[in-house]
């Protein structure tokens, strides 16, 4: 099942059921230029809208990853801090993407990564065999080698999405790349799940969901984007 609801989260996840995993890559509002859509809250109200929103998907969500510039490290960890307190049954875990391909920055280090946040209920199922990757004992012919491959670490290298990337939609300003995503959704859920993605933008894990046999349901609030998604997909 791929569906597209044209709508915004706090009016169209209350009225769904519960699911598997929801991904969640918000507006960064670092003043970027979306088609129609503003990235441009005041700190306090930012700092609201993420915490509305966490509240939000963990009542609909087994797992949540949400995907946030590095710009909001310190807040999020306060908003996190108090999620936990009135939310005990849940569990946070973070997570880095990191990329060599950055923004160049003449003044001082560039941002090299992005954080992730893993917001889990206690109960919910883990598939770490389903994201296994060649260790190094395999890769290098080591007898004591786990034929499996082992499970990676909490620090994802998976390198953004540019202008020259395959993967890009350039009617979009940014988009997560398809293997982070991936990555996230293979951990937290197995064939015939459903997945809800809070903020599609481009599809990435609509696409995603398509190759892992994952049933998907997309919201996004702007219309433009909405239509790219239906040209690329017409089965939504």
């Amino acid at each position: 099942m791929y569906k597209l609801i044209e709508g915004d989260i706090f009016d169209v996840l209350p009225g769904l059921p519960k699911c598997e995993c929801l991904i969640a890559d918000p507006p960064d509002n670092i003043f970027t230029r979306y088609q129609n859509s503003k990235d441009n809250m005041s700190e306090r109200e930012y700092r609201h809208f993420i915490s509305e929103c966490l509240y939000l998907f963990t009542s609909k969500a087994n797992t949540t990853w949400v995907s946030y510039n590095a710009k909001w490290t310190y807040p999020m960890g306060d908003i996190i801090n108090s999620f936990l307190i009135t939310n005990n049954e849940f569990e946070a875990k973070p997570f880095i993407q990191t990329f060599t391909f950055g923004q160049h920055n003449s003044r001082d280090c560039g941002n090299g990564h992005r954080p992730i946040l893993r917001l889990r209920h206690k109960d919910a199922p883990l598939y770490p065999d389903q994201i296994r990757v060649p260790s190094w004992r395999l890769l290098n012919g080591d007898k004591r080698a786990d034929i499996r491959g082992c499970v990676p670490l909490d620090i994802w290298p998976f390198p953004r999405v540019t202008g020259n990337s395959k993967q890009r939609r350039k009617y979009h300003p940014n988009q997560l790349n398809e293997n982070l995503v991936a990555r996230m959704i293979q951990l937290s859920t197995k064939e015939g799940d459903t997945v809800y993605d809070a903020f599609s933008g481009t599809g990435t894990t609509l696409r995603v969901c398509k190759q892992f046999n994952r049933n998907c349901i997309s919201i996004e609030s702007d219309s433009y984007y909405c239509e790219k998604l239906k040209e690329e997909h017409p089965e939504i």
